[in-house]
């Protein structure tokens, strides 16, 4: 099974939960800035709400996904305010015709001093066993 991460991160919260997903599947967590080469059974994708939205840099790298080469978008992130990406993350793929997995995992992340230490070691962990129990059926 070929499986990628990819996450876009502004305070490094991402950045952490997708090195812990990273770690628990055998994969790297790299930067969307990093294009799919080869073809993926699962993306992993690391996002979180700025504005009320994803970042555009997000949305354009789904938009430049090449849609033979993904099997399925698993979605994950934290944010302070904010809930799940998943729809906004969701209507980008359904434009390419590709899959998203329905389930995804989000927790708190500091910001401003809002929810702070998090995502924290349990918040990790939990990403770490998310990401295991999608890989493993």
């Amino acid at each position: 099974m070929n499986i990628a991460v990819r996450y876009y991160t502004k305070t490094g919260n991402t950045k952490r939960l997708a090195e812990a997903v990273a770690e628990a599947v055998g994969a790297e967590a790299l930067l969307i800035s990093a294009p799919i080469e080869e073809p993926v059974d699962i993306l992993f994708l690391g996002n979180s709400y700025y504005a009320f939205s994803i970042d555009p840099e997000v949305r354009e790298f789904i938009r430049g996904l090449d849609s033979s080469k993904i099997g399925h978008i698993v979605n994950f992130g934290s944010a302070a305010m904010l809930n799940s990406t998943y729809n906004k993350v969701k209507a980008e793929a359904d434009k390419l015709g590709i899959a998203m997995d329905e389930r995804e995992f989000h927790c708190r992340g500091e910001f401003k001093g809002i929810h702070k230490g998090r995502p924290n070691a349990e918040d990790l962990a939990a990403a770490a066993q998310f990401a295991k129990d999608i890989v493993n059926g």
